[in-house]
């Protein structure tokens, strides 16, 4: 057993203790890619990394959510998501596209640790955000805005992969599907 924030015993294997775990593992992933990107080049982190670290903030502030017991919530203060937090993530996901090229396939993950990375970050997101439907589903209280912002912020480290390859001039990897013969 553990305890959430209030006092209330879960099993460790519940789904909120799991859906609050993805979100912490996304944090620390999101944690190696800003050091990875601080490596990769100086004008690429400058402009991230601020912003990566305000997700972080916001990710804390989600795995806070998620850590309570709902029903005491409301008592204990914690910082709220806001509906600014998802604007910000589509103001930077339209600022990066603008510079990108079209895709013309879907891609496959690599051509750099940095970009790699991103898209690791993007499935462990996504991994959360399943978590908290699942929560959603089981009627365990989900504030809507946290899985907006996990939809939103796994589209954000897609295309931030692809920024970094392109201001790191890493060619994209296409996917291109074998085709079964006979």
């Amino acid at each position: 057993m553990t305890a959430l924030i209030g006092g209330t015993k879960v099993p460790k294997s519940s789904i909120r203790i799991e859906a609050y775990g993805t979100v912490d593992e996304l944090n620390s992933f999101i944690g190696l890619l800003t050091d990875q990107l601080i490596l990769a080049s100086a004008p690429l982190s400058a402009e991230s990394t601020p912003f990566l670290r305000e997700i972080q903030d916001r990710l804390f502030t989600i795995g806070s959510s998620l850590a309570c017991d709902p029903e005491k919530e409301p008592r204990l203060k914690i910082p709220d998501l806001r509906e600014e937090d998802i604007e910000k993530l589509e103001a930077e996901i339209d600022r990066m596209t603008a510079a990108l090229p079209p895709m013309k396939s879907f891609l496959l993950p690599g051509g750099h640790i940095a970009v790699s990375t991103a898209h690791v970050a993007r499935c462990v997101c996504r991994r959360a955000e399943r978590g908290c439907v699942r929560l959603q589903e089981e009627q365990l209280f989900v504030e809507p805005l946290v899985l907006r912002y996990l939809n939103r912020l796994s589209d954000y480290l897609f295309v931030l992969a692809r920024y970094a390859a392109h201001l790191l001039q890493v060619a994209e990897i296409p996917w291109l599907a074998k085709r079964s013969e006979g």
